[in-house]
């Protein structure tokens, strides 16, 4: 369960924080005179989820990255519920959007490339529910990005949304076992084919071959691929095409044309 939610701050702040580079810099009404800025505040805190995790992230630690006592973090952002917000408003703008090219099959990949990349490079956001999105510049600009990816094949408005998220929410499984895996071998010097070896006397005494038949050969093939019990990054892959594949399906049974279109940039 994620331990924290955007969404969760008083709106009028938060959306005036979100849209401050629209509506101007918010000016603290507390503390001394301000020595930073909200940009370097919501760095601070990126950078510290990105090297510990989100909870590590506080108020008295952005204060600590960034020469400030503590109270005065509160004259730029006014909670952690806000900063959150801003956090992965930030993080959806890091990278360029790419022209809208190709076949559909070409843009929803990379869609969820993107995706990916993100959680890849700040896995904190696997942790953190946005059930409540932050509507911030960042974040509607991608889900901008997305639903024109997906405009003109004669989908519903509602058809849309869902193949989106459909499509966004897959990413996050196999993005989270990706970095756990990048986790485990962080912080052991145990390969995982070494691992498989240390374990395999053992688990050939009690695997009996008659009572695991299709397991036993399944999990040979796999061991075999993978030097490992599995591989993220190609469950990512294929299972990307198979949810391309029945979001093609759809558009195709539907009677609605152009499952492989192109579309314009």
């Amino acid at each position: 369960m994620a331990g924290e939610s955007t969404g969760r701050g008083e709106p009028d702040r938060t959306l005036r924080l979100l849209w401050r580079a629209h509506l101007g810099e918010p000016t603290g009404s507390r503390g001394p005179k301000q020595r930073s800025s909200v940009d370097e505040v919501v760095n601070a805190a990126v950078q510290l989820a990105d090297d510990e995790g989100i909870d590590a992230v506080s108020m008295r630690r952005i204060a600590d990255r960034l020469g400030l006592k503590p109270m005065s973090v509160y004259t730029y952002v006014p909670g952690k519920a806000e900063l959150i917000d801003l956090m992965v408003d930030q993080v959806a703008g890091e990278r360029s959007l790419p022209p809208l090219e190709g076949t559909l099959r070409e843009r929803l990949t990379r869609i969820a490339r993107l995706q990916w990349n993100e959680f890849v490079q700040h896995p904190w956001l696997l942790s953190i529910d946005t059930s409540r999105p932050p509507l911030g510049p960042n974040v509607s600009d991608h889900w901008e990005w997305c639903l024109r990816a997906i405009d003109g094949l004669g989908l519903s408005d509602l058809d849309m949304d869902r193949v989106i998220n459909l499509l966004l929410g897959y990413v996050g499984g196999p993005a989270g076992a990706y970095v756990d895996a990048e986790r485990l071998h962080a912080s052991s010097d145990e390969t995982d084919l070494e691992w498989w070896e240390r374990n395999a006397p053992l688990l050939d005494e009690i695997m009996d071959a008659a009572r695991y038949p299709v397991s036993g050969r399944v999990g040979q093939a796999a061991g075999e691929a993978y030097q490992s019990a599995s591989d993220p990054a190609d469950a990512f892959e294929f299972g990307l095409a198979r949810v391309i594949d029945g979001i093609e399906g759809y558009i195709a049974a539907s009677g609605r044309p152009g499952a492989t279109s192109t579309a314009a940039s």
